[in-house]
């Protein structure tokens, strides 16, 4: 069996240095574990990416160098014995002692004085280290100091609750499929199973657990009476409103959790369209558990001119592909794989995938407009610019304070991910 430790060390090296993402490097290394260590292997790598700098702030106080080339991967692994120290219940003699031991599996027994002297300092400098730490505004806070800046513009009084949040374990939420069960019915059954889990009014088709738990687990899981859908994308759907025997484009549909929502609420017609392949399975994989029916288009939603038939849409859904820094605390490499320059980029793309997606919608459509970030770069200024300059685009207020020159409504990370709505109807 591999070590879990070397496997952690691994996947942090590919994901800070080489760029990959996370949700494709842990599944690689999971496969070569046992369910035990499947799970202490993401919560050391999910553990070490939320406190980066402060583990890199204690590296470089302690060793004489940072370690370099092919040797850069063992101080991942000095990140994993310190995220273990300072984070986790291992007891301290076990951390230290299964962190030297990975050194074995990664071919290394040569580093384990180095790697159990630096462990063993760190145990006795730890309240000298730590206030260290706490003096370094991106070591205070964990994240880049850019996207510190960015939320203190945009949100004065709330920044640090959102790097908070963002640092905080996600709930897990389900959402209930009417077709099978009201909320009511379904929270029974989950009563029945153990399962503890609250309602939220706010969320009339959503229930959160107490603590997550294998989906298979879950009553009626397989035969689709639920659906794992974090509840602020389960307002997409609502928003959107479909109604039956309706047209109806996802533009960005990958993994499908929306379109399956849309489908739960209204019999019609939806295309579901996503540039990613392999994504596009995964929405062919959610509409078969529920037993829906979409058809599934692989083709770029910038370009319109290659797959469109020429029929336009009662409604559209537009999930734009965006910074996604609003679902941080469930994707914690996207603070050190995004960079500030993205955001600029980002909003250009989705700039131009609404102005090309426009025309598909039919005069009195909807379309709803949406992403996961909290930058209103791509949020409502975007939406903001798209109406002042779109003569037949009008906008439609979401809640009171959502107007024309403030458009939309952004929800922060906190009992649902950071998301952003916006809805636009075409004139007759």
């Amino acid at each position: 069996m591999a070590n879990v430790r070397a496997l952690a060390a691994e996947t942090l090296f590919q994901v800070v240095d080489k760029g990959q993402s996370l949700s494709t490097q842990l599944p690689y290394a999971a496969q070569k574990l046992n369910p035990k260590d499947k799970a202490l292997l993401q919560q050391i790598c999910y553990g070490v990416l939320r406190y980066l700098p402060t583990l890199e702030h204690y590296c470089q106080q302690l060793l004489d160098q940072p370690l370099k080339g092919k040797r850069r991967v063992f101080q991942f692994l000095l990140y994993v014995g310190m995220y273990q120290l300072q984070y986790m219940r291992t007891p301290e003699h076990a951390a230290v002692a299964e962190t030297v031991n990975a050194l074995q599996s990664m071919r290394a027994p040569g580093l384990k004085a180095l790697v159990n002297a630096i462990l063993r300092t760190f145990q006795r400098q730890f309240t000298e280290l730590q206030d260290s730490a706490n003096r370094i505004p991106v070591c205070q806070y964990n994240h880049p100091s850019w996207f510190i800046k960015k939320l203190q513009a945009a949100y004065p009084q709330k920044w640090q609750d959102i790097l908070a949040a963002n640092q905080e374990q996600a709930p897990m939420w389900l959402r209930v499929n009417k077709a099978h069960y009201s909320v009511e019915e379904y929270s029974e059954l989950l009563d029945e199973a153990g399962i503890e889990h609250c309602l939220e009014p706010h969320f009339e088709d959503g229930i959160v657990l107490d603590k997550p738990c294998d989906v298979y687990s879950l009553p009626g899981f397989r035969e689709g009476a639920c659906s794992v859908q974090d509840a602020a994308a389960q307002l997409a759907a609502r928003y959107l409103a479909p109604q039956d025997n309706e047209r109806i484009l996802d533009a960005c549909a990958a993994p499908g959790g929306k379109t399956c929502h849309i489908l739960e609420l209204a019999n019609a017609s939806v295309d579901a369209l996503d540039a990613d392949s392999n994504r596009l399975l995964r929405v062919e994989e959610n509409l078969k558990r529920l037993e829906l029916n979409a058809q599934c288009i692989h083709a770029d939603a910038s370009d319109p001119s290659s797959w469109w038939d020429g029929i336009a849409y009662d409604r559209i859904l537009l999930d734009v592909p965006c910074s996604a820094t609003g679902v941080i605390r469930r994707h914690p490499d996207i603070k050190w794989l995004r960079r500030n320059s993205d955001i600029d980029d980002l909003a250009q793309l989705q700039k131009q995938i609404l102005n090309n997606i426009w025309p598909l919608l039919k005069p009195g459509g909807t379309l709803l407009y949406a992403t996961c970030s909290v930058l209103p770069t791509e949020n409502s200024d975007q939406v903001a610019a798209f109406l002042q300059s779109t003569d037949d685009a009008i906008h439609q207020p979401l809640h009171e304070n959502d107007t024309p020159s403030s458009p939309g409504l952004q929800l922060l990370p906190g009992i649902s991910d950071g998301f952003y709505y916006a809805k636009i109807t075409k004139q007759l």
